[in-house]
């Protein structure tokens, strides 16, 4: 197992099995993160969400909130055919038959990585009038961690990155390359 350090960085992640050496395997058509972006990596697709959670359900209030005018139709075409959303027809008196916007459960699955990109952007600056997320229960601010199946916390450096379907040893340890 390699574990590849950066200078003064050793928090990285280790690979281990076939993954150990890096140029053996590639990402493309295979890294996850990649096809993740390809669904919701663009500004427009994250804002249309972000106004999802909030609440926004028409395509007006979509538009309006997020000023991406142009861009709103054909951004929630595609999250639509990503099972992102579905379409529910609703009436106001008067009016024609619409199509309100609703997360799919697909899409309420991101709930945590909206709240880990919220709690990065405040590191960010400390600008008046930011939004804060916190438990409706108990007030306290809501963060994000990661865990394993067990329930542990995992830190970066307890992380071990393999190839799925790659044999991998049940006891790995990391050799870290020299910088």
């Amino acid at each position: 197992m390699v574990t590849i350090v950066a200078p003064n960085d050793t928090d990285v992640i280790t690979r281990a099995g076939a993954f150990e050496n890096r140029d053996a395997w590639t990402a493309e058509g295979n890294c996850r993160l990649e096809r993740a972006l390809e669904l919701i990596g663009t500004r427009s697709a994250l804002i249309l969400l972000r106004e999802l959670f909030y609440g926004a359900k028409h395509f007006d209030e979509l538009a309006s909130r997020t000023g991406l005018s142009e861009a709103v139709a054909e951004r929630l075409k595609q999250l639509l055919a990503d099972d992102l959303l579905t379409q529910r027809p609703y009436q106001e008196p008067g009016s024609r038959t619409r199509h309100e916007y609703v997360l799919t459960e697909r899409g309420r699955s991101l709930f945590p990585i909206l709240v880990a990109l919220i709690n990065w952007g405040d590191t960010l600056d400390d600008t008046p009038g930011r939004l804060h997320l916190t438990h409706t229960t108990c007030g306290q601010p809501l963060k994000t961690t990661v865990t394993c199946a067990s329930g542990h916390e995992v830190p970066i450096t307890e992380t071990t990155a393999t190839i799925a379907g790659a044999p991998r040893s049940t006891h790995p340890t990391a050799t870290k390359a020299k910088p």
